[in-house]
């Protein structure tokens, strides 16, 4: 396994499946990852991950009232540049709301919105399990080989409606095409969870790891070697 010495910053903000994110970035290959809740260490990460288990507003709540933390991502990701991954609700919150029990305000990183799935005999809500994603070809971070097709585990109540399709990186079917992952210059965000998907995703965020972004350009990565089904 080949080990990745950079600083990996994975948001605490009591919101995430820590441990289990933080043992399969381990597992994909990184050295150093501290869960942190401090906007100093986030400010000086050389990638920065954001996970999140919740309804969307509890979620911005909690991150937005750690002091200097949105300044420190704004600073890090928007400003540097550096690889930013948001897993699940981390995924969601960087919509410019969400619906979820009332309107929130998002980060507004890649315009949309997150609502709820239109209740239907065909389906079950929460959307939970494995389902195949389908990547589209026409993102730069896709034809760069950073997320591939393959089975991923999901469980949410809610999706990402992207304002411009430009910003899809991937879709599944619930009763419907559902964002599974969007992406802009150095901003990644994956509804499913890596840390549930077995081989998948410890191969995706192994690739992850080595993603190398340059501002206003699009991302280029080595390809790793990787298992498409699960096991």
């Amino acid at each position: 396994m080949t080990q990745y010495a950079e600083k990996i910053a994975l948001i605490d903000y009591g919101a995430g499946n820590l441990h289990s994110v933080y043992n399969a970035l381990k597992a994909a290959g990184a050295q150093s990852v501290e869960v942190t809740n401090d906007a100093h260490y986030v400010a000086a990460a050389d990638r920065i991950i954001l996970p999140g288990v919740g309804a969307f507003g509890a979620c911005k709540d909690a991150l937005f009232a750690i002091d200097g933390m949105i300044d420190a991502l704004e600073q890090r990701v928007r400003g540097d540049a550096i690889p930013f991954l948001g897993i699940c609700v981390g995924m969601q919150l960087l919509a410019d709301q969400g619906v979820e029990y009332g309107v929130h305000e998002g980060l507004g990183w890649i315009k949309g919105s997150v609502t709820a799935f239109e209740p239907s005999d065909a389906i079950k809500i929460p959307h939970m399990g494995w389902n195949e994603i389908s990547v589209s070809k026409l993102h730069p971070i896709a034809n760069d080989g950073l997320l591939l097709s393959g089975e991923a585990y999901f469980l949410h109540g809610y999706k990402f409606d992207a304002a411009d399709d430009a910003d899809i990186i991937a879709t599944t079917d619930h009763g419907g095409t559902v964002t599974a992952a969007v992406g802009k210059d150095n901003i990644l965000g994956v509804q499913f969870h890596p840390e549930k998907s077995q081989h998948f995703g410890i191969s995706f965020l192994s690739r992850f790891l080595q993603w190398r972004t340059h501002k206003e350009t699009h991302p280029h990565i080595e390809t790793l070697p990787h298992i498409e089904t699960r096991s």
